[in-house]
C-alpha cells in the first residue's frame, strides 16, 4: 500500500509538472509549482502559531483559491482542515470551534483563538518542511437533524491512497478537469475537490453557485467531472429552454449527484438532457460507513432507485429492528465491512447504534428484489396525517416540478382532527397561485398528502449544498401560532 502523504503527492505534482493548472477561481488560475509553494509557506506561517500535527485547522472563508490552500498548509504539517460554514452567526460559530479547538481559526476572529483573518499573507518562506505523519484528512462539521453541532473527523490518514480510493469509485482520472460547484464547507465537495487534485486533475472551483455560470464554466474549461446536487440541477434545468439546449456539455463523462433525493421528474429530465451514461447517483453520509451507486443505465430500470450497496453494509429494519420484507419502508442502517477500520468518529454527539456495528442516521427507505435502494425520506421528517405516513421529500418534489416554483419546504403542523396537517412553503418566481399549485399536485399526490397550507417566502429554502432545514422552518411557524 502506498503511504505517500496527500501533501507528498501533491509536491510530487508539482515536481513532475510544475507548469500545469491546478486550481482556477474566478479567473485567476495557479499552476501546481505556485500551489505548492504557497501551502508551504502558509504552512510556515501556521506552524508559528501553533499548529502541529494532530492539530484542528478550522477553516470558514467563501469558496476560493485561499480556502484550498489552507487546507493544503493543514495537511502538509500532519494536520486536519475543519471546514466551516463562514456564513454561521457569531454564536454558532463560537459553539463549534469550542468543540473543535482548533490550534488556529483561519477567518473569522473568535474570543479566545489564535486566528489569521481572510486575505492573510505569509512571509516567503519555502523551505521544505519536515515529514510527519499525518492525521485525519477531513473533518466536516454538521448540525445534522437536531441541529446541534458536531464534528464528523474522517477515520482515515491523509494518505494519497485514501483520496486515490475516492477518486477511483467515482470515475475521476487523472489530468482531467473538475468542477467545484457546492461550498467547500460541505463535505462532498471538499471531498471531490481534494480527491481531483490528488488525481492530477484542474479544480476549477465556482466562488458560488450560478447556473449559467456553471454551464458557462464547463464549457470554458471542458469540465469532464462535476458533483452536483438536485437544488443545482433543478435550477440549471430552469434554465431558458433555447440558453440550456445550446449548452455544449459534450466535454462531461460523469455528472454525479448526491447529498438529497432527487425527484423522479427531474433525473428524467437530466436522462433526457445529458444521457444516461454520464449521469450517476450517491447515497451515503459523511460518515461513510456504506453507500450505493447507481448509474443512468440502471435507473431506467429501476426509476427512483439510489442503487445497490458499493460500499460497506446496508440492512432495512421496522421498529423492532427486524429486517422488513423486500418492498417495504423501514430504517436504513448501516456498517462498515467487517474487518475495516473505522470510518469516522464524532466530536459532540454519538452515533444511533444497535449490537453488531449497526448505525443510522434516521433515514427511511426500502429494497426491492434486486437489492436495489429507495429512499422514503428522513424519519424526524415524516408527518403522520389521520394515521398515514407522509413524506416531505415526495410532496416537494411533486410542488418542484411546476414551472413557478424554486424551491420549496413541506412540514406539519398540528391539528385537532387529523393529529397534523401538510403545510407547503415555496418560493415562486412570482405571485403564489394556490389553485395552480393543488391542482398540479391533485394529479401527482393522494389526497391525504396535499398541503391544506401555502405560503409564499422570497429567499430560497434549501442552500446550496441542497439541504433544508424542515425542523427550523416548522418551529418558526409554531412559535408565530403563540
Amino acid at each position: 500500500m502506498d503511504r505517500t502523504t496527500l501533501a507528498a503527492r501533491l509536491t510530487g505534482l508539482a515536481e513532475e509538472t510544475p507548469d500545469a493548472a491546478a486550481l482556477t477561481c474566478g479567473g485567476v488560475t495557479v499552476d501546481r509549482r505556485e500551489l505548492d509553494r504557497r501551502g508551504t509557506a502558509l504552512a510556515h506561517a501556521y506552524a508559528d502559531l501553533g499548529v502541529r500535527a494532530g492539530s484542528l485547522v478550522t477553516i470558514a472563508l467563501p469558496n476560493g483559491i485561499e480556502f484550498v490552500l489552507a487546507a493544503l498548509a493543514a495537511w502538509k504539517l500532519g494536520a486536519t482542515p475543519q471546514p466551516l460554514s463562514y456564513r454561521l452567526p457569531a454564536a454558532e460559530l463560537e459553539a463549534v470551534v469550542a468543540l473543535a479547538d482548533p490550534a488556529l481559526v483561519v477567518g473569522p476572529a473568535v474570543p479566545g483563538r489564535r486566528h489569521v483573518p481572510p486575505g492573510f499573507t505569509p512571509p516567503e518562506n519555502h523551505e521544505p518542511l519536515p515529514a510527519v505523519e499525518p492525521g485525519p484528512w477531513k473533518a466536516p462539521a454538521s448540525g445534522g437533524s437536531t441541529g446541534r453541532p458536531k464534528i464528523i473527523v474522517a477515520g482515515e490518514p491523509a494518505y494519497a491512497d485514501v483520496l486515490a480510493g475516492v477518486a477511483a469509485l467515482f470515475g475521476m482520472t487523472p489530468g482531467g478537469t473538475h468542477l467545484t460547484a457546492g461550498p467547500l464547507y460541505h463535505n462532498a465537495p471538499f471531498m471531490m475537490a481534494a480527491s481531483a487534485l490528488c488525481t492530477g486533475n484542474h479544480v476549477v472551483v465556482l466562488p458560488r453557485f450560478d447556473a449559467a455560470e456553471a454551464v458557462r464554466t464547463i464549457e470554458k474549461h471542458g469540465v469532464d467531472w462535476v458533483f452536483l446536487v438536485p437544488t443545482m440541477m433543478h435550477r440549471m434545468w430552469r434554465l431558458p429552454g433555447a440558453e440550456r439546449d445550446a449548452a455544449d456539455l459534450s466535454s462531461l463523462r460523469v455528472v454525479l449527484h448526491g447529498a438529497a433525493p432527487c425527484p423522479v421528474w427531474l433525473k428524467q429530465a437530466w436522462i433526457d438532457w445529458i444521457g444516461p451514461e454520464r449521469l450517476h447517483e450517491l447515497y451515503a453520509s459523511t460518515e461513510a460507513q456504506a453507500g450505493t451507486l447507481i448509474t443512468g443505465a440502471e435507473w431506467l430500470a429501476h426509476p427512483g432507485s439510489v442503487g445497490k450497496v458499493a460500499l460497506g453494509e446496508i440492512r432495512v429494519l421496522d421498529e423492532e429492528h427486524r429486517d422488513v420484507p423486500v418492498g417495504e419502508t423501514g430504517e436504513i442502517w448501516t456498517r462498515s465491512a467487517p474487518g475495516t477500520p473505522a470510518t469516522y468518529r464524532y466530536l459532540g454527539d454519538t452515533a444511533t447504534t444497535l449490537p453488531g456495528g449497526w448505525e443510522s442516521q434516521g433515514d427511511l427507505g426500502r429494497f426491492d428484489a434486486e437489492g436495489y435502494l429507495y429512499l422514503a425520506d428522513r424519519k424526524p421528517d415524516m408527518i403522520l396525517v389521520g394515521g398515514a405516513n407522509v413524506f416531505p421529500a415526495e410532496v416537494e418534489a411533486a410542488l418542484d416540478e411546476h414551472p413557478s416554483v424554486l424551491s420549496s419546504c413541506v412540514i406539519g403542523l398540528p391539528d385537532e382532527d387529523y393529529g397534523n396537517v401538510v403545510h407547503a412553503v415555496v418560493q415562486t418566481d412570482g405571485p403564489l397561485d394556490e389553485v395552480a399549485l393543488l391542482e398540479h399536485l391533485k394529479s401527482r399526490l393522494a389526497p391525504y398528502k396535499l398541503p391544506r397550507g401555502f405560503e409564499r417566502v422570497d429567499e430560497p429554502l434549501r442552500d446550496d449544498a441542497g439541504k433544508v432545514r424542515r425542523a427550523a422552518v416548522r418551529a418558526e411557524r409554531l412559535a408565530a401560532r403563540r
